[in-house]
Order: structure tokens, then C-alpha cells, then sequence
């Protein structure tokens, strides 16, 4: 007779420092992305996940005190791959490029939206949670 435990992944260390999770997050983000647009010609459901789980990620795996970064850096790692990918495919034509960006960040911008609600969430929360009580006694 076994019995089933659940155990999350043990880390050596306190985690991932800033740089870390940017580099990480960047990475993932640039080659996955990179890859579908290369591939399908646009954006989609890839690319949102890999957003979505470079987020949870960045999050859980990071240092106390990083999550603003882990936040903040998936919207624009994306917007930055989107860019370049956008810019490598269509050429300088500007309205081009313009319609090609804004629709490649519109066919993820639920995964962007969840994402970025779960993580400034999880960041809100922690500020909240380290500020001492205001809470006074009636002595």
C-alpha cells in the first residue's frame, strides 16, 4: 500500500534574482513568439500561453521582492518580439508594420490581460502583506 504525496519542486536557494526572471521571461517569450510568427505568419494561442506561463513562472520561482518585475516584463518582451518579428517580415512600410503589431498584440491580449491581473495581483498582495498593521489598541 503506497500512498500519493504532492511536493512542489524544491529550489537550492532563495530563487531567482531580477535579472533572472527578465532574461528567462525575455528568452521564452522571444523564441517562442519568434517561432509562431515565423511560422503561422501571426500570433495565436502560443505565443499566450508561453505568456501566460512565463508569468506564473516569474511569479512562483522569483525572489521575495520580484514580483513588479515579473510583471512588468512579459508585456514587453512580447511587444518587443512582436516588433522586431513585424519590422524582419513586412520591411519599413510603416501602416504595414502598424496593422501587423497592433493585430499580433490583439490576438493575445487575453492571455496578456489574465496574466498581467494574476501578477500585479500576487505583487499588490505582497506589498500589502509587509507593511505593518494599522491597526492601533484601545489601551
Amino acid at each position: 500500500m503506497s500512498t500519493a504525496t504532492s511536493t512542489k519542486p524544491f529550489i537550492q536557494g532563495p530563487g531567482l534574482k531580477k535579472q533572472g526572471i527578465v532574461f528567462l521571461q525575455s528568452l521564452f517569450i522571444f523564441i517562442f513568439a519568434s517561432l509562431e510568427i515565423w511560422i503561422r505568419s501571426g500570433a495565436g494561442i502560443v505565443s499566450g500561453l508561453i505568456i501566460a506561463l512565463v508569468t506564473y513562472g516569474g511569479v512562483n520561482y522569483g525572489r521575495a521582492g520580484t514580483r513588479y518585475v515579473a510583471a512588468v516584463t512579459p508585456p514587453l518582451a512580447y511587444a518587443a518580439t512582436t516588433l522586431f518579428m513585424t519590422i524582419l517580415s513586412d520591411g519599413l512600410r510603416i501602416t504595414r508594420v502598424g496593422v501587423d503589431f497592433v493585430a499580433s498584440l490583439a490576438s493575445v491580449a487575453p492571455f496578456l490581460l489574465v496574466s498581467a491581473l494574476y501578477a500585479w495581483f500576487m505583487f499588490l498582495n505582497e506589498k500589502a502583506k509587509s507593511r505593518p498593521s494599522k491597526r492601533v489598541s484601545a489601551n
